[in-house]
């Protein structure tokens, strides 16, 4: 042990950039009776002063501007060569302590000040301290005490090897480690050559300072530590230990004793002791004490993200009366039949457990009202295949209660207790259903519910009829086709929209009976047609991913043909993207097999499911429908233009025909037939009908005229958009005299449409507009026209707009307001002839006469007055 007198004779240096910390510490150990204390507000003068001084101890703060503690710790190594830096470092930051020690420090003190804390840890660093400078400077002496300790090591191996705990000796002073037991290398793999002067710390065995703090001398030689759970890093894995401490001074150097035991077997106990007690036995699912405290975590998540949760409570209808007839064993089958029926049901985020009984309950995450209701139609559709018990099929239904937080409630217990009674409910009202717990949802549901039964009813009311859209042939204008689509007249409440009942056909499998129904109606309407003199039309039928499925629809579609005696070409089938992959090589062998007796196949909404256009080759297809969403704006969005064009030109390539849906007006359509879709269809050439009135449209049409494309040899078009009205009628009389056809818009939306309709050449826009600026109006036209000739007419305030847009190409030139009615006649001229020669069209009678580049040069120069 070290003397009082030498402790109270060590060098201290205290660091602190603030004098007040300085003073109190400077007061503490003065007043202990420490006689060596020095100060400094400076870190930058550390190094040298221990260089010098060759502090015991340096109590050093870790938060000061000009240099921070780890820094002055960096500079210290150098200087101090030996084991450990006799730092003591002061910080309130828990972070920064782990940082100090790994950085070498041997301590820590936390602010405020602890009178106790602190003496007690400069008293302990400073005995460790003094004992290490004492085996430095007595090298001999050191040898000497190693050679004695390794005979003492030696009579204690064999005592050491005859236990299979691992047993590790660790030098105090240096902390490495002197000696390991043969149970130390079974456990980590490792030889003892390997480990003999290793450091502890590079297998886990313990940190730096936790070493340091076992090995304080501040209790009584031979004292044992608290137990320490840790994972040794073994050669081929980690092995988790319980590893107990203890000290032995004797008369030499103190040793550090480390012994470890594997604690492996306890660790996978306990997990077996923590899954019973969390998990049902049977099913394997979270019983009722973790799914409560799972549900409280998502209501805790969902508060934070103001989201909502849905609670189902689930139980079987007339389980006890099963259980009772075959038996508990076999009603445990059922119920774990049950559990996996319903775990398909399940989202990555949402939760099953069983909570006693026959009674289950989800967890839905981030679900709203509507979601809830399509997992719990899915949980009921899961439950309508029999479930084979024993050679037994049985027929189950369920009964489900919803609970919503924070609609209903805000903590588990009340959801839960909520949902259950909301099940009950549902069992009162007949079973196989399900009840929302606040009365207005319930008010939805029963609507809901109501709504099914009746479309259970209508197809053997003869409640449904088809009506029927016509296609029309952009190039001809005649009625090429018809899709049939699907009404139903509901007794007491009239036409039912189509959207509020067909998702439920789906959700229910109805969709397969209805779609045989509508498949056999409308060969039946060919037939009448056919008959009633109108002559052939072609109709298209949608058809649903469930009627590949769960259909024949093959066999349907061949005794529809026969029964009505209908020609196969005169019957088109539609399908989505997502229908056709739903079982790619059975859809694909049918469609095949319907292809060849001459039914085209046609798909529906295209470019909205899947990415991969591979199936384009793979199925037998004949056209490609655009989906509404790319040509409702196909005229002003140069991007849903793009990817319209793109599906026509892909389409033609590759020998399909294309249909543009959702038309409705004629600046579509002009669009559409420029750049070569095949047909259009949507309220442009009409709404859906009802069949005769269909039948009479189609007579009509056949008896017009063709509607043949817009005639090429139209004279040059100039479009002026201004919403200046009295600037675009000057503008207009200008230009009048040059024999141009000339277009007007007041707006750039009807500027587009006029673009849509007309083979437009030259484009005169004024740039200060509401809405939409001339630039960009003109910007977005380059991308959808990029042959016309763009020109800005501008005041003396947004030129840099303009200047920027010539420099990208959206303009051709500008000239300003007010403008020379000669100049600016002469310049549009020059725009035509301009647009003539970039296009290739030199010996068109329509260009302008001959100019000469020299001529062109210097009109179209930008113009300014």
């Amino acid at each position: 042990m070290i003397a009082q007198h030498q402790l109270l004779r060590a060098r201290i240096l205290v660091v602190d950039d603030n004098p007040v910390n300085i003073e109190l510490l400077e007061v503490l150990l003065s007043g202990t009776g420490y006689l060596n204390v020095t100060s400094t507000t400076d870190p930058r003068q550390v190094a040298a002063l221990h260089a010098r001084h060759r502090y015991d101890l340096i109590i050093l703060d870790l938060h000061m501007p000009v240099m921070s503690g780890l820094d002055v710790m960096q500079a210290l190594k150098p200087v101090d060569t030996g084991a450990w830096l006799p730092v003591l470092v002061v910080t309130a930051d828990p972070d920064k302590k782990v940082q100090a020690l790994e950085a070498g420090a041997r301590d820590f003190i936390g602010k405020p000040f602890d009178a106790v804390e602190v003496l007690t840890r400069i008293r302990n660093l400073l005995e460790m301290r003094l004992l290490h400078s004492e085996s430095t400077s007595y090298g001999a002496h050191l040898e000497r005490t190693v050679g004695e300790r390794t005979a003492e090591l030696q009579r204690f191996r064999s005592a050491m090897d005859a236990t299979a705990d691992a047993i590790f000796l660790i030098d105090a002073a240096s902390m490495l480690l002197v000696d390991v037991s043969d149970g130390a290398c079974r456990m980590l793999g490792y030889q003892r050559e390997e480990l003999i002067g290793a450091d502890p710390a590079g297998f886990g065995l313990a940190t730096h300072a936790q070493m340091a703090s076992h090995a304080s001398p501040t209790g009584a030689s031979g004292r044992q530590s608290d137990l320490v759970e840790t994972e040794l890093a073994g050669v081929d894995m980690a092995v988790p230990t319980e590893v107990r401490w203890q000290l032995e001074a004797g008369d030499g150097r103190p040793m550090l004793i480390a012994v470890a035991r594997d604690i492996t077997e306890r660790r996978l106990a306990q997990q077996r002791l923590k899954h019973l007690a969390n998990y049902d036995s049977l099913t394997g699912l979270p019983n009722r004490v973790l799914f409560y405290q799972t549900l409280d975590d998502t209501i805790e998540m969902a508060r934070d993200r103001e989201g909502q949760v849905a609670v189902l409570s689930i139980g079987l209808d007339r389980f006890k009366i099963v259980n009772d007839s075959l038996g508990s064993m076999h009603g445990d089958e059922l119920l774990r039949q049950f559990s996996n029926r319903l775990v398909q049901c399940l989202h990555a985020r949402d939760t099953l457990g069983r909570l006693g009984g026959d009674e289950f309950a989800l967890i839905l995450p981030t679900r709203d009202q509507d979601e809830a209701v399509h997992v719990t139609s899915e949980v009921r559709e899961a439950l309508r295949a029999p479930f084979d018990i024993a050679g037994q099929q049985l027929e189950l239904t369920a009964s489900i209660g919803i609970a919503m937080y924070p609609d209903d409630a805000t903590d588990p217990q009340t959801l839960i207790k909520y949902a259950d009674t909301a099940m009950g409910r549902a069992k009162a009202a007949g079973r196989d259903g399900y009840r929302f717990f606040t009365a207005g949802m319930n008010v939805q549901v029963l609507a809901r519910l109501d709504l099914e039964v009746a479309l259970r009813r209508a197809l053997e009311n003869h409640e449904f009829e088809l009506y029927y859209q016509p296609k029309m042939n952009v190039n001809s204008g005649r009625i090429s086709g018809v899709e049939a689509l699907l009404r139903w007249h509901r007794p007491g409440y009239g036409m039912v929209f189509p959207a509020e009942f067909v998702p439920i056909l789906e959700e229910t499998g109805l969709i397969v009976k209805v779609g045989a129904w509508i498949i056999d109606a409308a060969c039946a309407q060919i037939a009448a047609w056919l008959a009633s003199g109108i002559g052939e039309v072609r109709v298209a039928v949608n058809v649903s991913s469930r009627q590949f499925v769960e259909g024949d629809l093959e066999g349907e579609v061949r005794a529809a043909l026969a029964r009505h005696r209908v020609d196969a070409g005169l019957l088109e089938l539609e399908l989505t993207e997502s229908a056709l992959m739903a079982n790619a090589e059975h859809t694909s062998e049918v469609l095949t097999r319907l292809r060849d007796l001459g039914i085209s196949i046609s798909i529906d909404d295209f470019g909205t499911g899947y990415s991969s256009l591979a199936y384009l080759k793979r199925f037998p297809i004949d056209k490609l429908k655009i989906d509404i969403a790319f040509v409702r704006d196909i005229t002003t969005n140069p991007d849903d233009a793009a990817i319209a064009l793109a599906i026509i030109s892909m389409a033609h390539s590759m020998h399909m025909q294309v249909i543009a849906e959702g038309v409705e007006s004629r600046a579509q359509l002009m669009y559409l037939r420029r750049h070569r879709c095949d047909q259009v269809q949507g309220f442009h050439v009409s709404r859906a009908l009802p069949a005769r009135q269909l039948g009479e449209m189609v007579a009509a049409n056949r008896s017009a005229p063709d509607d043949h494309a817009a005639n090429d040899t139209e004279p040059p078009t100039l479009l002026i958009v201004d919403d200046d009205i009295n600037a675009l009628a000057a503008l207009h009389r200008l230009f009048r005299r040059d024999h141009y056809k000339i277009l007007t818009a007041v707006s750039p939306a009807e500027g587009f449409d006029l673009l849509a309709q007309h083979q437009v050449q030259v484009i005169v826009c004024d740039q200060r507009m509401p809405f939409m600026s001339g630039t960009e109006f003109l910007s977005r036209v380059k991308e959808m026209y990029p042959d016309t000739v763009r020109i800005i007419l501008a005041g003396d305030t947004g030129l840099q707009a303009v200047l920027d847009s010539i420099n990208s190409g959206a303009i051709y030139r500008f000239y300003t307001k007010p403008w020379d009615d000669v100049q600016l006649r002469d310049n549009i001229r020059l725009a035509f002839h301009h647009y003539w020669r970039v296009n290739g069209a030199r010996d068109d009678p329509r260009r302008s006469p001959n100019i000469t580049q020299d001529e062109e040069a210097e009109g179209l120069r930008v113009s300014r007055r």
